[in-house]
C-alpha cells in the first residue's frame, strides 16, 4: 500500500496529482463514511454498498449509530454513518479496521479513532472547511483534534466539500453525502451509470430536480477525485456463476416475514430498524400484508398482540 504514508501527511486539496495514480490492488478493503447525525453519511454508504454488490464484489455493511437520538453536532458522540467492507470473495463480517475513511468533520473522526476502528495507515478524506472556519472555537477544536489524530500514521487528505458542493447547491451541507459518494466511485472505479440509476430509484418520489441535483453532486465528487487524488483502490471482481440478489439485512428481515406468512407488521420508526418496515411498506400489500405505524414502540407491540388475538399472524419491528 504505497499510497499510505508511514507518518501523518497533509495532501493539498487543490493541486492535481502528477503522473499516473498509484493503484492499490487488494482482495478486500474496508471503507467508513462518518458525519454528524442527519448529514446523509448512511445514504452515501448504502448506495456505495449497492453499486459494489451489483458490480460483483462481496459486500458487508454495518451502521454506525449515535447513542443519542439527537446528539449535539460536531461532537464525537454525534458520529453516524456506515462501514462497508468490499471483497473479491464473499464477505462474512465487517472486519476490524477501516482502511479508508471519509469524515465530514474532525470530531466524528475522533470517535472512530478512539474506538480503534481505523487501520494505523488509514487514508482519511476529511472536510477542510473547519481548519480555517470563521469561528475561533471551531478552529481550536480542529487543532486539538488533529493533534490527537496525528499521533497515528494516518494519511490526511483535506477535501473542500463545502466549497465544491456550493457550486451546485444553495445549502451545501445537504449535498456532501452525494459528493462523497462520487469520490468513492472515482477511487474504487464504481460504475456511474449504475449509481445514476440507484439515485433515481432512491429519490423516485421526489421531483426530477432533486434527482438531477444529486446526480450532479455525484459527478462533481467523481471528477474531483480523479483530478486531485494520487491513488486508486482496486478490489478485483469475480462474477458469480449464478444469479444473485442484492439486499441488506433489513430487506432480508422483510423478505423473511413475507416468506413466513406474516400478515400484519406493527412498527414505530427508530434506527436501525426503520428501513425494514419501509421495505415492507413498499411490497407487503402485494402479498396480502398490512404495515401499521403506531405512536410509539409500546403501542406497536400492543397492536401486534391485539391483532394476534384477532387471528392474524402479527409482529412488530423496533
Amino acid at each position: 500500500m504505497s499510497s499510505s504514508a508511514s507518518s501523518s501527511v497533509e495532501a493539498p486539496a487543490q493541486a492535481p496529482p502528477e503522473g499516473a495514480p498509484t493503484v492499490i490492488r487488494l482482495p478486500e478493503h474496508t471503507v467508513e463514511v462518518v458525519s454528524d447525525s442527519g448529514e446523509g453519511a448512511q445514504k452515501c454508504s448504502q448506495l456505495f454498498g449497492r453499486v459494489s454488490a451489483r458490480m460483483g464484489n462481496g459486500v458487508w455493511t454495518v451502521e454506525i449509530i449515535p447513542a443519542e437520538i439527537q446528539p449535539p453536532a460536531r461532537t464525537p458522540g454525534s458520529a453516524s454513518g456506515n462501514r462497508i467492507r468490499l471483497g473479491t470473495a464473499p464477505v462474512t463480517n465487517w472486519g476490524d479496521e477501516a482502511n479508508l475513511v471519509v469524515a465530514f468533520n474532525e470530531q466524528v473522526l475522533l470517535s472512530r479513532h478512539r474506538l480503534d476502528a481505523m487501520a494505523e495507515n488509514a487514508i482519511v478524506l476529511i472536510e477542510s472547511q473547519w481548519e480555517s472556519h470563521e469561528d475561533p472555537t471551531i478552529r481550536q477544536e480542529w487543532q486539538t483534534a488533529m493533534e490527537e489524530l496525528e499521533q497515528r500514521s494516518y494519511r490526511f487528505i483535506r477535501v473542500p466539500m463545502e466549497e465544491e458542493c456550493q457550486k451546485i447547491l444553495e445549502i451545501p451541507a445537504r449535498g456532501k453525502n452525494m459528493f462523497a459518494l462520487g469520490m468513492l466511485a472515482g477511487i474504487y472505479g464504481r460504475d456511474l451509470d449504475i449509481l445514476r440509476m440507484l439515485i433515481a430509484r432512491e429519490f423516485r418520489r421526489k421531483a426530477q430536480e432533486v434527482i438531477d441535483i444529486n446526480i450532479a453532486l455525484l459527478e462533481a465528487g467523481h471528477r474531483w477525485a480523479l483530478e486531485n487524488l494520487d491513488f486508486r483502490v482496486e478490489v478485483p471482481i469475480e462474477k458469480p456463476d449464478q444469479a444473485m440478489v442484492v439486499m441488506n439485512g433489513n430487506q432480508a428481515v422483510g423478505l423473511g416475514a413475507i416468506a413466513a406468512g406474516m400478515e400484519l407488521c406493527a412498527m414505530y420508526p427508530i434506527t436501525p430498524a426503520t428501513s425494514a418496515s419501509h421495505y415492507l411498506s413498499d411490497v407487503f400489500e402485494d402479498f396480502g400484508g398490512i404495515v401499521h405505524q403506531a405512536e410509539d414502540e409500546i403501542a406497536a407491540a400492543g397492536v401486534a398482540i391485539g391483532a394476534s388475538y384477532a387471528g392474524k399472524v402479527a409482529f412488530t419491528i423496533t
